[in-house]
């Protein structure tokens, strides 16, 4: 029980900046006070994102081909190595499919080590959707590989940023999709995840808001009627099995309430209701530094049978390979990957 947990960090897209975040994030004492972290990727990659782009000459890539090889020791990073990039075709900053095919190869192998329990949690680096479907793996994103290649039906997607958490509805459709899936099975299913993922994190008895689909939550009917008939009664539904719902509440209420404590998740009805307060909150430019000065928050799989936390942002194509890219978004999501994974134990 006091065992540190294993963590499994894919290397993400090659092209991008997943290596070299990586690499700065790995540099911490901190993580490996928190964890045992194991890079899965291609080690030359590491190799060269550690010596060309942050310049550590003092890092230690440390090859392994099985979890038992590792060292977990500051300092030196362990990287499962797949061999799944020809470092001299490594084409930094563009689209291209050999660096796809790496990413989900890396994605893959994190899943099957997680599946055979030789790690307590998977974190993602990320990928890019266009060199993933370019290598002939037709998925929108790490949340539709991951529910494929675990056979799991009911999932969502959940951001987190300190204490605001939001998950939701839909992600990755249409506008006009995502309304026609406001539906009450589907709202009900995500507030059970919700409140389970809270409960995995320690919250004892979770407090969970639903948002409403229109302005103004419909208006009692004013404004659409989704309110009424669909998202009412998911949430009558999670309270009749003791879940602690309340709404649907405001969209444009909801998320500074949260923000100020008074929930402890909120369910978003689509993708952008989501994401975009997340990322006003966790995402901050500097006009006059020109570039971003903090890139915070997590992505978080609900309803896997194995741990999944990400970054929360892209491969950031125009800046890979130059070390200026921020890790913060990475720390956060071993430390959360690190929560569920000891609340898992418990």
């Amino acid at each position: 029980m006091n065992e540190k947990p294993i963590l499994g960090i894919t290397m993400g897209d090659p092209s991008g900046i997943g290596p070299e975040i990586s690499v700065k994030a790995l540099g911490q004492t901190k993580i490996y006070d928190l964890c045992h972290p194991v890079i899965i990727g291609d080690a030359r990659v590491m190799e060269k994102a550690a010596r060309e782009a942050i310049k550590r000459q003092d890092i230690v890539i440390h090859p392994v081909s099985s979890v038992k090889e590792c060292l977990f020791k500051c300092g030196t990073i362990d990287v499962y190595d797949l061999h799944n990039v020809e470092v001299e075709k490594l084409k930094i900053g563009k689209v291209d499919a050999m660096s796809g095919e790496a990413a989900f190869t890396s994605v893959k192998k994190v899943i099957e080590l997680a599946l055979a329990g030789e790690i307590d949690a998977t974190i993602t680096n990320p990928l890019n959707k266009e060199a993933l479907n370019l290598a002939g793996h037709h998925y929108s994103g790490h949340t539709e590989i991951y529910a494929d290649l675990t056979a799991t039906k009911d999932y969502s997607m959940m951001l987190a940023d300190e204490a605001l958490r939001v998950v939701h509805v839909s992600t990755h459709v249409s506008l006009r999709e995502a309304c026609d899936r406001v539906k009450k099975d589907r709202v009900l299913k995500v507030i059970e995840l919700a409140h389970n993922t809270c409960k995995g994190l320690g919250i004892g008895d979770p407090k969970i808001a639903v948002a409403g689909l229109n302005p103004h939550a419909g208006e009692n009917g004013m404004f659409g009627t989704e309110e009424i008939e669909e998202i009412r009664p998911a949430i009558e539904a999670a309270k009749a099995k003791g879940i602690n719902a309340e709404g649907p509440i405001p969209p444009d209420t909801v998320f500074p309430k949260a923000h100020g404590g008074m929930y402890d998740i909120v369910v978003a009805m689509y993708h952008d209701q989501g994401h975009i307060p997340l990322k006003v909150l966790g995402f901050q430019y500097d006009k006059a530094a020109g570039k971003w000065q903090a890139v915070n928050g997590v992505n978080i799989t609900l309803g896997l049978p194995i741990i999944r936390s990400s970054v929360d942002h892209g491969t950031a194509f125009d800046r890979a390979w130059q070390g200026s890219a921020n890790e913060s978004s990475l720390v956060n999501a071993i430390e959360y990957g690190v929560r569920l994974a000891v609340n898992r134990r418990k």
